[in-house]
């Protein structure tokens, strides 16, 4: 049984056993039954359908992800889009921030913002606080929290080198970032 969460467009799995009847949130396109809506698909007798799972505002020990939109010696701004495995809807976006002394758990006095992310990356953080009234405070002080996804100078997707760099796989150029940990290592 899939219990995994769905995005419109992807497959779901269809147990072994006679077809189940299609219902809510679920559609067949060329013999592959699909998701229309983010959910959790559900089985119900012979009846198949998602769980509609909503979006929700990030809280203390959240799992986001997001994009560095503005980096600073101090910070750098994060528009987050994904609370906790749920992506938010377009235009419903928060602000978090990485502190320079919540990027990692040692050193954190030489620290340098711009050795640690650039524009456009995408990150993994957790909250840590609500911060102020517009953004949240967001920490990557754990192995797995870090840059998940950056571009190179060149514009070829990076591949983490090491903890703190990430290598162009065309110009084998080596940059730095704050790496998270890949998972299932």
């Amino acid at each position: 049984m899939d219990v995994d969460l769905k995005l419109p467009g992807q497959p779901i799995q269809i147990p072994r056993g006679p077809a189940p009847q299609l219902s809510n949130g679920v559609y067949s396109r060329d013999g592959q039954v699909r998701a229309s809506l983010v959910g959790i698909p559900i089985y119900q007798a012979s009846t198949l359908s998602i769980r509609r799972v909503r979006p929700h505002p990030p809280t203390s020990n959240s799992i986001v992800l997001g994009t560095v939109t503005r980096l600073s010696p101090i910070q750098a701004t994060v528009s987050i889009t994904v609370v906790d495995g749920i992506p938010l809807l377009p235009g419903e976006e928060f602000t978090g921030v990485i502190r320079v002394q919540d990027v990692r758990a040692t050193d954190k006095d030489r620290v340098k913002m711009g050795d640690c992310f650039r524009g456009g990356d995408v990150v993994k953080g957790v909250v840590i606080s609500l911060g102020d009234a517009q953004s949240y405070y967001i920490t990557t002080a754990r192995n797995d929290l870090g840059v998940i996804f950056a571009t190179s100078e060149a514009g070829y997707t990076m591949q983490a080198a090491s903890w703190q760099e990430m290598r162009c796989p065309k110009t084998g150029k080596i940059e730095k970032r704050k790496c998270a940990k890949p998972e299932g290592l």
